[in-house]
């Protein structure tokens, strides 16, 4: 249904600009709250799934998913109102990739509520920053940044 007032709103708001999760008073910054429930949480990345499904990529976070991701076809680049989300999904999926198959790392919810990858060393990354990148211009490549992460 078009609601010209809703489409004239819209325009005059910016879309939402990053992921915010906030942790209770349970979790200890860590990511890892009650019985893990913010990894499943993060890791949900419904509107990438979903778009990967449509075009065949099964994403089985494995960094080869990030390999098939990296060669879809942009087509979301049009779509200015499903950019940010979409990148936002991509950060966290590469997110949930590395604290799956990299030893030593896990999420850390920082206090404003956004969601980082904590390595092993204690750096900490930026991932969903990486996937908006990556969504708006194609690199760096979500396997390359996921290379980079796991060899730090």
């Amino acid at each position: 249904m078009d609601l010209p007032f809703l489409s004239k709103w819209r325009k005059r708001h910016d879309p939402a600009a990053g992921v915010g999760v906030f942790p209770d008073s349970d979790s200890d910054g860590d990511g890892e709250g009650a019985g893990g429930g913010y990894a499943a949480l993060l890791a949900e990345c419904e509107l990438l799934r979903s778009l990967a499904s449509r075009a065949g990529v099964r994403l089985d976070d494995t960094p080869a998913s990030l390999e098939a991701l990296d060669q879809l076809v942009p087509r979301w680049r049009d779509d200015e109102e499903m950019l940010p989300w979409l990148g936002n999904d991509a950060g966290l999926y590469l997110g949930t990739v590395v604290v799956r198959t990299v030893p030593g790392t896990g999420w850390r919810i920082l206090p404003e509520g956004r969601p980082v990858v904590r390595l092993a060393s204690g750096r900490e990354v930026d991932v969903v920053l990486e996937g908006r990148t990556w969504a708006m211009t194609g690199s760096p490549e979500l396997f390359q940044a996921y290379a980079e992460i796991a060899e730090a």
